[in-house]
């Protein structure tokens, strides 16, 4: 065919693979317009046509609209630009899209409430500033008047400014775990205590969680009968770790709360951290040694 002869809406369609309806529609939209008319009115477009409308298809496969497309191909707008606006627009649908799919996974999985979920939901949508809010109102109620600026930093969450699918669905969670006060009180009883162990200018003693599960290891491992005498001298070894043996049960029964190792299940996804050991078992063992000594 000759590049100049002009070419029917039919012969448009056939050579770009749109059809003859979408072509007219963008014809009447300014976005291809027709290059001469028969004198019985039928549209007769150029050669350019064919190129344009391949770039109006390209552009609304991406999702641009017909009137930034005109403007793109009109020159009256920078394609670059435009691709550079629409890629932040498609960011940001896709972080709510990310942020549905979280709070989703976590109704299913663990089958929450209307209530809950709704929190849940208001929780992962704060903004940079509320969550930032939020968690410094947390630090405070559990940390103020304790000299424990280290703890705190090992305590508080870091969302990124691009969070994962699994990083927003644990922040809600953490969010919400941290809003309940009894959750709250209990661990700003058990910062007393490591503050009380841990007075200022004193050499530092390592958390008593963690010393509890390093001890108890072996015998984990070994399957002891935490009331055999053999456990003796675990039994020994974790009352020395502690500031008041007399308190040592119920320091080792407030220590093993769920909530809390869950708190820091949350905190090491939210921040990246590997997947703590969790100290439930060992607290378990520890405190069913201690119980079988002192009744």
């Amino acid at each position: 065919m000759d590049g100049n002869a002009l070419l029917s809406i039919g012969e448009l369609a056939r050579r770009t693979g749109l059809s003859v309806k979408t072509i007219r529609y963008y014809s009447d939209r300014g976005i291809v317009a027709p290059t001469a008319r028969t004198p019985a009115g039928y549209r007769r477009y150029g050669a350019d046509a064919v190129a344009r409308l391949g770039l109006v298809r390209t552009l609304r496969e991406l999702g641009l609209g017909l009137d930034t497309i005109r403007k793109v191909a009109d020159r009256e707008r920078s394609l670059p630009d435009v691709a550079a606006a629409h890629a932040e627009a498609l960011e940001a649908q896709i972080r709510v899209l990310r942020l549905r799919q979280a709070l989703l996974a976590a109704v299913a999985e663990r089958r929450l409430t209307p209530e809950e979920t709704d929190l849940m939901h208001q929780l992962a949508r704060l903004t940079d500033d509320e969550r930032r809010r939020l968690v410094a109102d947390f630090l405070h109620a559990v940390f103020d008047g304790l000299a424990l600026d280290g703890v705190a930093r090992t305590l508080t969450p870091e969302l990124p400014g691009d969070p994962d699918a699994e990083q927003t669905r644990a922040w809600a969670e953490w969010a919400a775990l941290a809003q309940d006060p009894d959750f709250r009180a209990g661990l700003r009883r058990t910062l007393r205590e490591v503050a009380a162990e841990q007075p200022p200018g004193t050499p530092p003693r390592r958390n008593f969680a963690a010393a509890v599960r390093d001890l108890v290891a072996p015998a984990l491992a070994a399957g002891l009968d935490p009331a055999s005498p053999e456990a003796d001298p675990v039994v020994a070894a974790i009352t020395a770790e502690h500031a008041h043996p007399d308190a040592l049960l119920p320091r080792l029964r407030s220590l093993n709360d769920p909530r809390r190792d869950r708190y820091v299940q949350l905190l090491a996804v939210i921040n990246g951290w590997p997947a703590p050991e969790s100290p439930g078992p060992a607290l378990d063992w520890a405190a069913e040694a201690v119980r079988v000594r002192t009744a």
